[in-house]
């Protein structure tokens, strides 16, 4: 795969987790309550929709500071996913995370 082949995915999968994350905790979360809704689990899916977000933001403005952020995009979506996998219904944020995460830290090694 090409540079671009690879930062248009990663930019897909940071969209798709974007969504995800903010969704899921909008809807899922607040209706199932408990430790759904638990500050640091709940911080860290807002975190991650929005770290998610501004990493795609960067690599479609080109920015020189993409790949740096998307090491920490791929930090956050890991720790999100580890939140996430131990609750009930969190399936398709898990799985965004993790192909987030996937994707972000192909592009970080980019930079390395």
């Amino acid at each position: 795969m090409n540079d671009v082949t690879n930062m248009q995915d990663c930019i897909d999968a940071c969209t798709n987790c974007h969504q995800a994350c903010l969704q899921t905790a909008m809807t899922h979360c607040l209706q199932m309550g408990g430790r759904h809704v638990a500050p640091d689990h709940l911080r860290l899916m807002l975190d991650c929709a929005a770290m998610c977000e501004q990493s795609a933001n960067l690599q479609l403005s080109g920015s020189p500071f993409a790949n740096r952020q998307c090491g920490l995009c791929a930090d956050v979506c890991h720790a999100c996913a580890l939140s996430c996998r131990d609750l009930d219904g969190m399936e398709e944020c898990l799985r965004a995370c993790e192909a987030c995460e996937h994707t972000c830290r192909q592009m970080a090694a980019m930079s390395a």
